[in-house]
């Protein structure tokens, strides 16, 4: 919802926000599928929703930016995850949540396994964006992992706090510094605490890269091989920070399309910088466009 603060209540000590537009965004793990899109690769938005009148838009927007809505699941008593942004001239001033957490059911994680082995021909990466909404289950995200082990496809995880420790085996795990503090208990202070925690991590989960998002600071990309792990700092790319809102799911979209294209995962991860920088540039949650992308990456440029 955008518009303007010009007075206080007389009915109470708060702002009057005037309204001027309201327009639908697609946030989580819509948000991964839109960038992917938009970057050119063809996702599969696989999740829950409710049986709602805000499920209804919420495929209704998604179908209007050419995606397939076949692997979304509509649970009874279940609401679909609304996220309401009241900004006025380019600031937040509120959020409202619409949503439950509750795991979802065991008829509609059976569901979601069926749809990626009635897809697997066309799967290359899949992606696991964990917000702790219920949908990624640990029983789930251990079928899932299985599945993609099975069928040597690569796992990218975006992890939240809860599910943090069950990825196990994933190819790309990508926490930003806040949700790493959190799941290992541990405040990082310095860059000797970071590598030691990063190589503590790695060799916990067994991933094969930690791709570590710090905000202003960068990127950490950490690679185990052969029982060895090396690291590789990547500056930040943002020229002029508006809102941060939608950051983590344009670096894990342009990793997973970069990958899917033959990029190195350090190339990947690079690309993914160049993205973030653009986005948070804008305020509210947009996708990364392809042709900005490729304009603002400098071995691009004449």
């Amino acid at each position: 919802m955008l518009g303007n603060v010009t007075r206080v209540s007389p009915e109470a000590p708060v702002q009057v926000f005037e309204l001027s537009t309201s327009e639908y965004k697609l946030g989580g793990a819509a948000n991964v599928s839109h960038n992917i899109k938009s970057l050119g690769a063809h996702p599969v938005l696989i999740g829950a929703i409710g049986n709602d009148e805000d499920g209804k838009s919420f495929k209704s927007v998604v179908e209007s930016f050419g995606q397939d809505t076949s692997g979304l699941i509509a649970e009874e008593n279940r609401p679909t995850t609304v996220k309401t942004r009241v900004i006025a001239d380019a600031h937040h001033l509120i959020r409202i949540d619409s949503e439950s957490k509750e795991d979802i059911s065991k008829e509609t994680e059976d569901k979601i396994l069926n749809i990626l082995k009635d897809r697997l021909p066309e799967i290359e990466i899949i992606i696991l964006q964990d917000y702790n909404k219920g949908v990624l289950t640990k029983s789930l995200i251990s079928s899932v992992m299985k599945f993609a082990f099975d069928n040597d496809i690569k796992t990218l995880v975006d992890p939240k706090f809860f599910n943090f420790k069950e990825y196990r085996n994933a190819y790309i795990f990508k926490p930003n510094k806040k949700e790493f503090e959190q799941a290992i208990g541990k405040k990082i202070n310095n860059e000797k605490d970071l590598l030691e925690y990063s190589e503590e991590l790695v060799e916990e989960l067994n991933c094969k890269y930690l791709v570590l998002t710090l905000g202003e600071q960068g990127m950490m990309l950490f690679e185990k091989n052969n029982g060895d792990i090396k690291y590789e700092k990547i500056g930040t790319r943002a020229r002029k920070v508006a809102d941060v809102s939608g950051a983590g799911d344009t670096v894990i979209s342009t990793i997973a399309v970069c990958l899917a294209g033959g990029a190195s995962v350090s190339e990947a991860v690079k690309i993914s910088n160049y993205a973030a920088g653009l986005v948070v540039e804008e305020v509210g949650i947009v996708p990364i466009e392809k042709e900005k992308l490729l304009d603002n990456i400098p071995e691009n440029k004449d």
